[in-house]
């Protein structure tokens, strides 16, 4: 069962202009439409603040983190979070982003054993707490970010990625929403032209 069977999903020429333009772009720039921008455009108000936080977090242009270090944060959070669709679909992403195929698979079954570098070690081990235990986070969990040149800002941007992909997770999973195929090949095999 996906998400458009427990919830159908609106036809995209019955959604809002500003939420069928937008689709539409997406469409156009990926080549499909992610489950996800249906699933949600059934509550056009909250699809509109929805993606409005997701894109100050994930298409900010201040701060340390790269667009592969936010996927990674999400692609890790999300597998603690057991998000079949967020893993899928986020773990392209950073395949796509950190150019290394086998990423992804490796940060969301172990980040401790995947492929990345020290400073996104300890990026992924404060989003993880903040992920997992954020009633514990205390002063001494700073200090490894500083440690790699994060600022507090930085910090904040870890937090509020890892918290907002909570939501995202835990609505995905609800809603039973599953990634779409386009998704498992990316940044693995190369884009037809």
């Amino acid at each position: 069962m996906n998400a458009t069977q427990r919830y159908p999903a609106p036809e995209l020429k019955d959604l809002p202009e500003d939420i069928r333009a937008k689709v539409l772009e997406v469409q156009e720039k990926a080549g499909f439409i992610p489950n996800v921008f249906l699933a949600f455009a059934r509550r056009p108000a909250e699809w509109r603040a929805f993606f409005a936080y997701h894109d100050a977090l994930m298409l900010r242009e201040e701060g340390s983190l790269s667009k592969g270090d936010r996927e990674m944060i999400v692609t890790a959070t999300s597998a603690a979070n057991k998000c079949l669709y967020c893993v899928v679909a986020h773990g392209a992403l950073l395949r796509i982003y950190e150019k290394k195929p086998l990423a992804a698979d490796q940060v969301a079954v172990n980040y401790r054993k995947a492929d990345i570098t020290p400073r996104q070690m300890a990026m992924l081990d404060f989003a993880m707490k903040v992920c997992l235990q954020s009633d514990e986070i205390g002063d001494e969990d700073f200090a490894p970010l500083y440690a790699h040149g994060f600022t507090d800002e930085d910090a904040w941007d870890i937090a509020a990625i890892t918290a907002f992909f909570g939501l995202s997770n835990r609505m995905a999973s609800f809603a039973s929403m599953m990634p779409n195929p386009e998704f498992y090949l990316m940044g693995r095999v190369p884009r037809a032209k």
